[in-house]
């Protein structure tokens, strides 16, 4: 097994640079403010972007959330939404990636669902959209697993992608030594692992990233969800160049060694005409 490139979320200003900084394969970023409903900013480096050494993923506000069913909120999303993907698209981005959002606590989880359907019903993205999984709420779309199946027998015909946070599942109290399988039973594909550990406990429903040698979650086991997965990585985590970098050197490292270990040893050959 070959190690699936590996990057970081970094600050929008100059994604190159910044993965350079931290020996990246690729850059995940922001298009504007990730809390604020303004449009995405036009870049004077969109050639650049386009002509980049390495891959680029833009991430969503968070504010987004068309499965709502607040008129206020769901109808600027949409249109959010699609600024951005727009936005990435233009950059020459592999893909954006979006929360799977909520629905109020008094409403059937079902017009959650039927709100994301008509989303896609109604809108052909220019570039993939990769959906997350969140870490709270009961009424989220994509925190658990049933869920996500939900959601994924009512979108899963327009082919979306899906993008697997480990501090998010661990906040929600899934097992992550299974959860690459579990989720691909679901969705039957995995685009992208956003890697990051957690300050919080397992089942907290707290969304706290932290550095992987400084969480509640065991590194090794972020490594086995990478290893399993086989997609490009994301670290979210905090402490910025040198504490992304870290974390990437980390998966590496430890990659590296699944990988050599998962090479077959030649078996001798067997000289002609020996009995």
């Amino acid at each position: 097994m070959s190690i699936p490139k590996l990057g970081a979320h970094v600050d929008q200003e100059d994604p190159i640079a910044e993965a350079a900084a931290r020996e990246a394969d690729l850059s995940q970023f922001f298009l504007g403010d990730p809390q604020g409903w303004k449009g995405p900013e036009i870049r004077a480096d969109a050639t650049a972007l386009q002509n980049a050494p390495i891959d680029l993923y833009v991430h969503s506000p968070y504010v987004i959330n068309v499965a709502t069913t607040n008129n206020r909120i769901r109808i600027p999303s949409r249109k959010l939404l699609a600024q951005h993907a727009d936005a990435a698209a233009t950059i020459g981005a592999k893909a954006l990636i979006v929360h799977g959002g909520h629905v109020l606590k008094a409403d059937d989880p079902h017009t959650g669902v039927d709100n994301w359907r008509k989303t896609f019903e109604r809108w052909h993205p220019p570039l993939p959209i990769f959906i997350e999984n969140t870490a709270g709420g009961d009424n989220a779309m994509a925190r658990t697993l049933d869920r996500l199946a939900m959601l994924w027998d009512a979108i899963g015909d327009f082919n979306p992608g899906f993008c697997l946070d480990t501090c998010h599942y661990h906040a929600a109290g899934e097992d992550l030594a299974s959860i690459v399988d579990r989720v691909k039973a679901i969705t039957g594909r995995i685009d992208l692992v956003h890697a990051n550990n957690s300050r919080d406990a397992f089942g907290s429903g707290a969304d706290r990233h932290a550095n992987f040698d400084d969480g509640e979650i065991d590194p090794a086991l972020i490594v086995e969800v990478v290893r399993q997965a086989n997609t490009p990585v994301v670290c979210e985590t905090p402490n910025g160049a040198a504490g992304q970098g870290a974390d990437i050197a980390y998966l590496r490292k430890h990659l590296g060694r699944t990988a050599a270990r998962s090479v077959p040893t030649p078996q001798a050959e067997t000289p002609t005409g020996s009995s």
